[in-house]
């Protein structure tokens, strides 16, 4: 569940798919002073069907460490995941807010420093895949959006992968919105890339 449905309906929305027996990715980015940040995943993992949070690992240390903490030491918890370039950047929008180096030397340091602030993993696009568990280790989680079938288009995107190709550089879970919800027959476009998924697996 992502910000818009979730401004929109709020937590009510939650309860309404952990009710269907869904499992849910609440991928709200928080992004905020650590104790803004701290309170909101404290919130959301009260939250039914939760497994897995976002929050952006550009806020550093300090604010990852205590969102860790805020979400609790069960083995139920959810997981928290750092965002690290988000895939509509390149390297020419990053340089433009005064990162100067390539998107995927940044999102290596992201999910190193998100490692280290003792987070469960990491959102990053396929193109940095293999860098990250490079650096990162094998039960680092990676979750990729940016996923574009090779008959869709990128829209906004900048860093896109076909969902075999992030599969097979050893991404855990795939994001896919647009491609499913504006094709023209969304149950049959999810059931194709559900089949090139397990195909690739």
């Amino acid at each position: 569940m992502g910000s818009q449905l979730f401004t929109t309906e709020g937590p009510k929305a939650i309860e309404k798919l952990a009710g269907y027996g869904y499992e849910i990715f609440l991928d709200l980015k928080f992004h905020d002073i650590p104790n803004t940040v701290a309170h909101a995943v404290a919130a959301g993992a009260k939250l039914p069907g939760v497994r897995l949070m976002t929050i952006h690992a550009s806020g550093g240390t300090e604010m990852m460490r205590a969102a860790r903490d805020a979400a609790g030491t069960k083995a139920s918890r959810p997981k928290l995941l750092g965002v690290t370039v988000l895939t509509s950047l390149d390297a020419a929008t990053l340089r433009s807010v005064g990162v100067a180096v390539a998107p995927v030397r940044q999102a290596v340091a992201l999910a190193k420093l998100a490692k280290k602030s003792g987070l469960d993993g990491v959102v990053a696009s396929a193109h940095e895949i293999r860098e990250i568990r490079k650096a990162c280790g094998p039960g680092f989680l990676i979750v990729v959006p940016g996923i574009r079938p090779a008959s869709a288009g990128a829209d906004d995107q900048s860093r896109v992968a076909t969902p075999g190709d992030a599969i097979r550089a050893g991404a855990d879970f795939l994001v896919v919105g647009r491609p499913i919800t504006a094709a023209a027959k969304p149950r049959e476009t999810a059931l194709k890339i559900a089949e090139e998924i397990a195909a690739a697996s």
